[in-house]
C-alpha cells in the first residue's frame, strides 16, 4: 500500500504506536490512583470515639497523627503512713509512679519518716500536693524516736559525780567515810576527798578534825560537817620499826627518826615519849601530837 501523505505510516508502525499509547495510559491511571490513596475522601476514620485527629492546617496530609484521650485517674484522699503504705495506696493518692519508686528506694535504704514534715522532702512533691496530703499523714508510734518513751521531767542526778551535799547540821564520821561520802560535804570535791583518805592512811587514823587543816589548801568551813567517829588509831612501835618506816609517818621528821634510832642504840628500849623530851626536836607540842600513834 502506498503512503497517502508525507508523514503517513505503515500499518505495522501504527499498531506499535497504539500499543505504546495504551501502555502509557495504563501507567498514568495507576500513578493517579496511588497518589490519591492518601486523600481524606478515601480514608476511613476509626469508629472508636476516643480517637481524635490531631492535624492542623500546617500539618502535611501524609504526617497526620492520632492521640488517645485517656481520662486521668482521680486522686483519692485517705489516711496513710508513708512508712508502710504500698504502691497501690500511694498511686491512689495521686502520686506519680516515679515518686512512688523514690519512696520505696528511701525506705529500702533505711529511711524513716518520723514527722509529717519529712514527707515534704519527697522529690517532685509540690507545695499544693503536700498541703492536700498533710492532714491525712499518720506516722505510727513505732517509727517515732525511742527518746519519746522517756517521760519528761528533771534529769536524774549522777550521785557518784554530783552527790547531794549535806545540809547544815548534818555530819559524817571522818574515819569511816569513803571518797563518795566525803564528796557530799560542801566545799569538798574529788581532789580533797582523796586527799583526806590518803592523809588519814598515813596518820593511822584521825583523832581530831583540826588535823584536816594540815592538808594544804583545805577549806576550813568544811570541818563543821565532820565528826571523828571511831578514834582507834594504828600504832607505831618505836622500839621495833626501822628508820625508813618511822620516816613515813607525817609527825616524825628525819631528825626525830634519827633521835629515836640513836636512843635505842645508846640506851636500849624506849618506855615513853618522855624519854625523848630532852632532845630539841621533841617539843611538848610534837610529843603531844605523836602520842596517839605510838606504842612501846
Amino acid at each position: 500500500m502506498k503512503p497517502s501523505g508525507k508523514f503517513s505510516y505503515q500499518r505495522s508502525d501504527r499498531r506499535a504506536i497504539a500499543a505504546l499509547v495504551a501502555v502509557a495510559s495504563v501507567c498514568a491511571a495507576i500513578f493517579v490512583g496511588v497518589g490519591s490513596g492518601g486523600s481524606d475522601a478515601g480514608e476511613a476514620v476509626p469508629a472508636d470515639s476516643t480517637v481524635q485527629a490531631a492535624t492542623t492546617d500546617t500539618t502535611p496530609r501524609r504526617a497526620k497523627a492520632y492521640t488517645y484521650a485517656v481520662p486521668a485517674a482521680k486522686a483519692e484522699l485517705f489516711a496513710f503512713d508513708p512508712n508502710t503504705a504500698d504502691s497501690t495506696a500511694l498511686l491512689r493518692l495521686g502520686l506519680q509512679p516515679w515518686q512512688v519508686r523514690n519512696i520505696y528506694k528511701y525506705r529500702a535504704r533505711g529511711g524513716v519518716y518520723r514527722r509529717k514534715e519529712d514527707f515534704a522532702r519527697l522529690y517532685g512533691l509540690t507545695v499544693g500536693q503536700y498541703r492536700r496530703l498533710e492532714p491525712y499523714i499518720r506516722i505510727s508510734a513505732d517509727f517515732l524516736p525511742a527518746a519519746t518513751l522517756v517521760a519528761d521531767g528533771p534529769a536524774r542526778r549522777d550521785s557518784l559525780r554530783y552527790p547531794v551535799k549535806l545540809k547544815e547540821g548534818e555530819r559524817i564520821a571522818l574515819n569511816a567515810a569513803d571518797t563518795a561520802q566525803l564528796m557530799r560535804v560542801p566545799g569538798i570535791g574529788r581532789y580533797f576527798a582523796r586527799a583526806i583518805v590518803r592523809y588519814g592512811e598515813r596518820l593511822g587514823g584521825y583523832v581530831s578534825t583540826d588535823q584536816l587543816d594540815e592538808i594544804e589548801g583545805f577549806p576550813p568551813d568544811a570541818k563543821a560537817f565532820f565528826t571523828i567517829g571511831d578514834t582507834h588509831t594504828r600504832k607505831l612501835n618505836l622500839n621495833k620499826l626501822p628508820f625508813s618506816r618511822l620516816r613515813q609517818h607525817p609527825y616524825i621528821s628525819f631528825y626525830q627518826a634519827k633521835a629515836i634510832i640513836d636512843y635505842r642504840r645508846q640506851h636500849g628500849r624506849l618506855h615513853s615519849l618522855s624519854d625523848l623530851k630532852l632532845h630539841k626536836d621533841f617539843t611538848p607540842e610534837a610529843i603531844g601530837r605523836l602520842a596517839p600513834y605510838v606504842e612501846f
